[in-house]
């Protein structure tokens, strides 16, 4: 089976990182997303099952833990698990392409240490939180607790950067798609 790369975009939550992950979808080919598996609600009406996430119980997604299933999993809020397939990244490699994460800050690190030196992961970020308060906002689809617990969550998050392999700041959304391709052209070509 083809052995491909790991591309692992993590960032605390609106700091843009989804906008660059679907821009670079767009631009190459080449390059297949791993659709994550959660147990939260679906988004309104955007998010499609088996798209955008593997929408499970936690009772599905803890039996799949059980059957040790996933790469990386963990609970990212009370109730709410995330994780990585391993049978997403055999579906994408069958095919011949490399793999795209859009993930948290916890989930990246462990998808770099598992892919390691197959992998870049890279930790976006927004120039500082007020940026991240309004972009938030904006979303309207916080209510003023989880916006206050994702403001909190970011802070924490920030603390890692150090630890992937580049950072992208996401001050000019063109800029930082024009970055990102660059990035991913260089990783592949390494």
């Amino acid at each position: 089976m083809h052995k491909g790369k790991a591309l692992i975009f993590s960032a605390p939550s609106g700091s843009g990182k989804t906008t660059i992950v679907k821009h670079l979808l767009n631009t190459f080919p080449q390059l297949s997303f791993s659709i994550s598996a959660c147990t939260r609600d679906r988004r309104g009406r955007n998010e499609d099952n088996g798209k955008d996430y593997y929408f499970m119980t936690p009772e599905e997604f803890k039996a799949k833990i059980d059957n040790n299933e996933f790469i990386e999993w963990e609970e990212v809020y009370p109730g709410n698990f995330y994780g990585t397939l391993k049978s997403e990244i055999d579906r994408i490699w069958a095919e011949g392409k490399h793999v795209i994460f859009d993930v948290d800050v916890k989930g990246g690190l462990s998808l770099k240490e598992y892919f390691k030196e197959r992998a870049l992961a890279v930790f976006v970020k927004v120039p500082n939180l007020e940026v991240l308060k309004e972009r938030l906002s904006d979303r309207g689809t916080e209510s003023e607790g989880s916006l206050s617990q994702r403001l909190f969550k970011a802070k924490f998050e920030m603390g890692f950067e150090a630890k992937f392999d580049v950072s992208l700041v996401n001050k000019t959304l063109e800029v930082s798609l024009l970055e990102a391709e660059n990035l991913y052209s260089s990783f592949i070509k390494s």
